[in-house]
């Protein structure tokens, strides 16, 4: 069996188990939160305009950075292997995307940096269950293959992991697991 059929057998049982209407409504709703990194971008600016002092404004600062070029690095990588998104047939997509082009998913690739990114500043558990739920919402949805979210994942990890601190403070709050 190929790593092609092994992503396709896995997008055919997330796209057909555990969907009914009212969970498809909620699934693509809350996708839709992460459509070019809006809620990790809202909450960096948020947190930068509501932090107390300024080694955590500049934290959060530094996050909204990662979240923005991993959104940019995204979309170039797209651009270079521009692998289509998924068609199954019987099963259409349950959401509208932005492009054609599915790998890697810049959902998994925003939210994996901003979880990356961010924690220390807020929990990391929550973080990344709201990162892995938006992630994993977008085989569920139809509109990528599991392995477009998993390189995502990674991509975006590492964008966070090889970004540099701004000073050895933001540095412990940006590493704090």
């Amino acid at each position: 069996m190929s790593l092609h059929d092994l992503d396709q057998g896995a997008l055919v049982l997330a796209r057909t188990r555990a969907h009914s209407p009212g969970s498809e409504r909620v699934v693509a709703a809350y996708s839709r939160l992460g459509e070019h990194a809006a809620c990790w971008l809202a909450l960096g600016v948020s947190g930068a305009l509501l932090a107390r002092d300024q080694e955590r404004r500049r934290a959060w600062r530094r996050g909204v950075r990662v979240v923005t070029a991993a959104y940019g690095l995204n979309f170039a990588v797209k651009v270079a292997i521009r692998r289509r998104r998924p068609v199954l047939e019987g099963l259409p997509p349950l959401t509208g995307t932005v492009s054609g082009l599915s790998f890697p998913s810049a959902h998994a690739t925003t939210s994996f940096a901003a979880a990356r990114s961010y924690r220390g500043l807020v929990p990391a558990g929550g973080l990344y269950l709201a990162a892995a739920a938006l992630a994993l919402s977008r085989p569920y949805l139809g509109v990528h293959y599991p392995g477009d979210v998993l390189a995502g994942a990674l991509l975006g990890t590492l964008v966070a992991e090889l970004w540099p601190a701004t000073s050895r403070c933001t540095r412990g709050l940006a590493m704090t697991p």
